[in-house]
Formats: C-alpha cells, sequence, structure tokens
C-alpha cells in the first residue's frame, strides 16, 4: 500500500498535468483582453516565477552534462542511465505545486498585489528569518526523514538517484515538497507580514534557492578551493557540491540545507567534506582525467539533431530522435550555436558509458550533414577528423571508431588517409564497416537465392556482394561502370564469378524480393519491387517506407550488453541501448584487444571473425529483440 502524501495528485496525468497552469494563464488572459490592466498581478508573477525556476534547472542541466566543459570538475564519473532518468522524469512537479499554493495564497491575502518592487529592509529580514529558521527547520526535517519509515516511505525515492544532477533536487515525493514550501515560504511570509516585502524579494529568494538547490546536485565542483583558505568562515555559510554529494554516498552525514554551520552544530558534518573539495577543486585545472579505451567519433546530422544532445534536453535526448513541434522555434539558436561551434572548430566530449570496466566515450566533429558534401569543406572536414584522431593517440585512447560520414570513401578513403599519413599511431583507426556488413548478412534469410543490390561498387556493398556470392546466392548489382564491377567480380572465387550478375535498371530487380539498399532511392525506384519485397538497407538517411505492402529494414545496429552502465542517452534515432554497427565494430575492435587497423577496404574473411566476436561479448543483433 502505498503511504499518505507519498504519490503526486496529478503522477497519472502524464503531460496533462501541466494544464493545472491554467487558472492561472486564463485569469492574465482574461485581465489581458478585456480589462484595461492585469488585475491578480501576482498570478502573472507565479506563471514567471514558475518558468524562470525551469529555466534555472534546465540552465544547471545544461551546464552539468556539457562534459567537454566539466569532465575533469565532475566528483562522481558515473554516467545518469536511463533508469535514473526515467524515475526524475517529472522532477518538476514541485513546480506545480508551489505554482497553487502560491495561487491560494493570493486569494487569502489579496494585498500581495500592493506589493512594492523594492524594498532593502526585506531583504535583510527574509536573510535573517532564513538563517533562523527555514536552516535549523530544514535540517531537523531532513534528518527525520532519514529514520526508519520516513525514509523507507518517502525519502528513499530522492536517494534512489545514484548520480546527482541537478534534476535530483526536485525529485521527491509529495509529503517532503509539501515541507519544503514551508522552509521556502517562511521567510517570506515572514518579510511580507512585516510590512518588508517586495516582489523583488520575491524573485531573488526563489530564484537563489532553486540556484543553491541545482549547485549542491549538480556533480560538478565550481566553488574554488582558494575561496575557504582565504576565507575559512565561509566554509560554514555555504555548501558545496562536493558537500551535499558525500550526503549521497554517507547518508548519516551533511544534512544542512544550504549552511554546514548546521551540521556542525549537529554533529553532523562529514570529516572528509573539505578534503575532497580541495582534491577535486586542485584537480579541476590538471588533465590527469581518466583516458577513455574507446572512442566513437560522431557528426551532427541537421539542426535538428543537433538539439538530440544530452546537454540541451535530457529526457529528449534519452528517446530516440524525432523532430518534435516543440523544437521548431529553437532552430534559430540552434543554427547559431552551429556557426560558433564551426568557428570554434573543436572536437567535443558529448557522453560516455562504461561496459566491463572499459571507459567509452563518444566525441563529435563539430560538423553536419550537408557540409560533407561542400567541396570546399572537405579540407577541414578531414582536419577535424585528424586532430581527434591525434588527440586520441596522445592522451592513450587505445581504438578510435568513425561515424558514417567521418569515413566517407571520397572523403578520407575510409580512413586509410590518416593511416598512411601516420603510421606510427598507436591508436587503432576503425570504421567498423566489417560488422555493419555482419549485421547486414546475417539479416537475410539462409533461404534466399536471390538478392538486388545498390550501391553495390561501395566498400559494403563490394563486401555483401563477395560474401553472399560465396553462399552461392545470386547478386543483381545495379551499376553503370563495368569496370568497377569487374574489378569486384575478378575478387570473387573463380566458381562464384557468375553469381555476381551486373544490372543497369531497376527493372530486372522486379522479380526479387530481397533489396540491400546502399544509394538511396526514391519512391519511383521502389515501385519496381514485387509486392513482400523487404528492404535491407545502409543508406543514410534511411529511405522512405513507401511502399505499404513491403517491409523496410533499419539501419544496421547492435544492443550493447545488459551490463553497459552510465548510459542515459540515444544514438540518434537507435533505440535506447542501441548503436550503430559501426560504433559497435569499434566497440569490440576494443574488446578483443586487436591491434591493426580498420580502414579502407573491408576484409570479406573477417566478417565472420567480427559477427561471432561481438556475439562473445554480450552484443545482439536488434532484429532478433
Amino acid at each position: 500500500m502505498v503511504a499518505p502524501l507519498s504519490a503526486w495528485p496529478w503522477e497519472n496525468l502524464g503531460v496533462f498535468k501541466y494544464l493545472l497552469y491554467g487558472p492561472l494563464a486564463a485569469k492574465v488572459l482574461y485581465s489581458w483582453i478585456y480589462e484595461d490592466s492585469i488585475k491578480d498581478l501576482w498570478c502573472l508573477h507565479i506563471l514567471v516565477i514558475c518558468a524562470l525556476r525551469g529555466l534555472i534547472h534546465q540552465l544547471w542541466n545544461s551546464y552539468s552534462t556539457t562534459l567537454f566543459l566539466t569532465r575533469n570538475r565532475r566528483i562522481k564519473q558515473e554516467g545518469v542511465d536511463f533508469k535514473q532518468i526515467d524515475r526524475e522524469w517529472d522532477w518538476d512537479n514541485f513546480l506545480i505545486l508551489h505554482a497553487l499554493l502560491a495561487y491560494m495564497a493570493c486569494l487569502i491575502f489579496p494585498s500581495l498585489d500592493d506589493l512594492p518592487l523594492w524594498n532593502p529592509k526585506g531583504f535583510i529580514t527574509l536573510l535573517f528569518l532564513h538563517v533562523t529558521v527555514s536552516e535549523p527547520l530544514y535540517y531537523w526535517a531532513h534528518r527525520y526523514f532519514h529514520e526508519g519509515y520516513l525514509f523507507t516511505h518517502y525519502h528513499s525515492l530522492h536517494h534512489s538517484s545514484s548520480v546527482t544532477h541537478p534534476y535530483t533536487a526536485g525529485h521527491a515525493t509529495f509529503l517532503e515538497h509539501l515541507i519544503l514550501c514551508v522552509v521556502i515560504g517562511i521567510p517570506m511570509a515572514g518579510s511580507i507580514t512585516m510590512g518588508y516585502g517586495s516582489t523583488s524579494m520575491v524573485y531573488g529568494y526563489v530564484s537563489a534557492f532553486d540556484f543553491l538547490r541545482c549547485l549542491g546536485h549538480s556533480n560538478v565542483e565550481v566553488v574554488p578551493h582558494e575561496v575557504f583558505n582565504k576565507l575559512p568562515f565561509l566554509k560554514y555559510f555555504l555548501y558545496t557540491p562536493t558537500y551535499h554529494s558525500l550526503h549521497h554516498t554517507e547518508m548519516g552525514t551533511n544534512f544542512c540545507l544550504f549552511m554546514p554551520l548546521f551540521d556542525a552544530m549537529g554533529n553532523t558534518l562529514n570529516r572528509n567534506s573539505w578534503h575532497l573539495h580541495k582534491k577535486i577543486s586542485s584537480d579541476s585545472g590538471t588533465k590527469n582525467g581518466r583516458v577513455p579505451d574507446f572512442v566513437f567519433l560522431a557528426h551532427g546530422v541537421d539542426l535538428t539533431s543537433s538539439m538530440h544532445a544530452p546537454f540541451v534536453f535530457r529526457s529528449f535526448a534519452s528517446v530516440p530522435f524525432s523532430t518534435r513541434i516543440f523544437l521548431l522555434p529553437l532552430l534559430p539558436v540552434a543554427f547559431l550555436v552551429m556557426l560558433i561551434m564551426w568557428a570554434w572548430s573543436k572536437t567535443f566530449l558529448i557522453s560516455f558509458y562504461n561496459l566491463r570496466g572499459h571507459l567509452h566515450q563518444t566525441w563529435v566533429v563539430p560538423r553536419f550533414g550537408f557540409q560533407y558534401f561542400l567541396p570546399f569543406a572537405m579540407e577541414g572536414i578531414n582536419k577535424r577528423i585528424e586532430e581527434a584522431i591525434l588527440r586520441a593517440d596522445r592522451i592513450g585512447v587505445k581504438v578510435i571508431s568513425l561515424a558514417a560520414l567521418n569515413k566517407n570513401e571520397a572523403l578520407n578513403g575510409g580512413g586509410t588517409l590518416f593511416v598512411e599519413k601516420h603510421p606510427d599511431l598507436k591508436v587503432r583507426v576503425v570504421h567498423g564497416n566489417t560488422l555493419t556488413a555482419a549485421v547486414i548478412l546475417n539479416e537475410i534469410p539462409k533461404d534466399v537465392e536471390e538478392v538486388f543490390l545498390t550501391g553495390a561498387t561501395s566498400k559494403l556493398g563490394r563486401a555483401i556482394a563477395l560474401y553472399l556470392c560465396r553462399r552461392r546466392v545470386r547478386v543483381l548489382m545495379l551499376t553503370l561502370s563495368t569496370e568497377r564491377f569487374q574489378k569486384i567480380q575478378r575478387e570473387a572465387p573463380a566458381d562464384c564469378q557468375n553469381y555476381l550478375v551486373q544490372v543497369t535498371k531497376y527493372q530486372a530487380a522486379q522479380n526479387c524480393k530481397t533489396w540491400i539498399v546502399g544509394k538511396w532511392i526514391t519512391p519511383r525506384q521502389q515501385s519496381w519491387a514485387p509486392s513482400g519485397t523487404h528492404f535491407h538497407q545502409f543508406v543514410v538517411p534511411p529511405i522512405l517506407a513507401f511502399r505499404r505492402d513491403c517491409t523496410y529494414g533499419d539501419l544496421a545496429a547492435m544492443r550493447l550488453p545488459d551490463d553497459v552502465e552510465g548510459l542515459g542517452s540515444c544514438e540518434y534515432t537507435m533505440e535506447r541501448g542501441v548503436v550503430h554497427a559501426c560504433h559497435a565494430g569499434g566497440v569490440v575492435h576494443q574488446l578483443e584487444g586487436w591491434t591493426h587497423h580498420e580502414v579502407g577496404a573491408i576484409d570479406v574473411d573477417r566478417i565472420d571473425i567480427v559477427w561471432k566476436a561481438a556475439l562473445k561479448h554480450g552484443l545482439r543483433p536488434v532484429s532478433s529483440m
């Protein structure tokens, strides 16, 4: 049975919970449209304050997850995983609660509309009441919530988040936030009752309260230890992210709201607080962070997908990418950021996860899909990729895997350019196409006798054609280049060469129900496929699912093992825990400890080897799920 006041009254409403702001918005709109001035001005203030509080949490989320800025300041190195994100999905419930209670206060005390904009006495009174009432009240209430029944049924939810995050600050039960309302409300109510209240006081106090709560839960140390060296007394009046993180690991200590003074008075101050804070703060300026074993070098696809990064919207990044209407107004901002990233020309770390003790990171080249097809941009793109490879080599990365366009044949020969230019590289450069080919080939039923292949002379097309002809499968290779076709045909065993057939028109496949698409095809071209055709594909972007009487495969991908830790974002349109096959190919390369580069043409003899290695390490084909 659920404990009283532990569940939120609107927890089953989903996104419709935001309709609870409706009465406030309706009053403001009615006054604005039908009256000379906005009556019940505090309805507008409440909505603005809620939006401001949400923005404070969002900005702290962006900062704490901007790994390329904060990785050396992180307190706990683990990432926030999908389970924690789901638990904290409704972190903003408390904003609705506070808005409704504030609205009730406005109805009870209509004189609030007469508050002045500024009154310095109000800030002094507010500070006094906060220190003498709110801080000790929160301290003792927090300690009680760590005892027996209260902890089990109420406070354990907050501590279920193993890695603190700004959204963790709002993740608590209904009862806890009712008490937090009292903690926040007493200083403001007291100051207003004494006649010293002001609008700026309310805005300032609520904003500062949320700012400090997010700071403590940010998991990023931002307070320099030199401040406490010069002003030792200050460490008792301002907590730090390190200080609060210790409360989540050693729960019998550091209970204060913002002032460690009360922990010192209550004999609950963690002895390691200042030592750990000094260590993390001192190390933040160094580059001695943990070196990843594997790096996946990704790139942007388009402007809307650039907002799928964890440091933009965490919840959006935790589900497969799709274009959402709420993103459209943000496109100008994304375009501006794109220009800044293009000018900055630095590779960014955006996510990481741990797999069986190996740290895997995703770096992003600040280039978008369309830029890869601009002739004047190719040199600059290769320079950025080369810099990323050299940086990985310099810090001791074992394997770096190139995402789709970063290994484009026309751009750098599938990574060959960098290996030939830097023959002494210690880091292994991997395009991952061997596993991509293996995934596609293992999706094709064993009893298939004929396939139609577009993009037939590409790296993947060549490997797929040669592999299938060895299996005595007839491959209709769509290409206008007889020379390139014959070159591939000569690579096949003599007794298998007749299974490779050059075709120049889509009409040749009108009786073939297995299409392998490696070059984008239009709906008109798809119309030549017979009913019941399945379209396997390795083309970026994926082809349009035009035919209702046919089925379409996804891009080649694999599901990571279940023991992966810290994974909290989806890779583009992939499901949770699923990565593109070229990414997975690099993972396998690193886990196996292979010492060769995987660049240029695919070694057909290694397709089965790589496939078996992937399965051995717990990676699974998505199609079998």
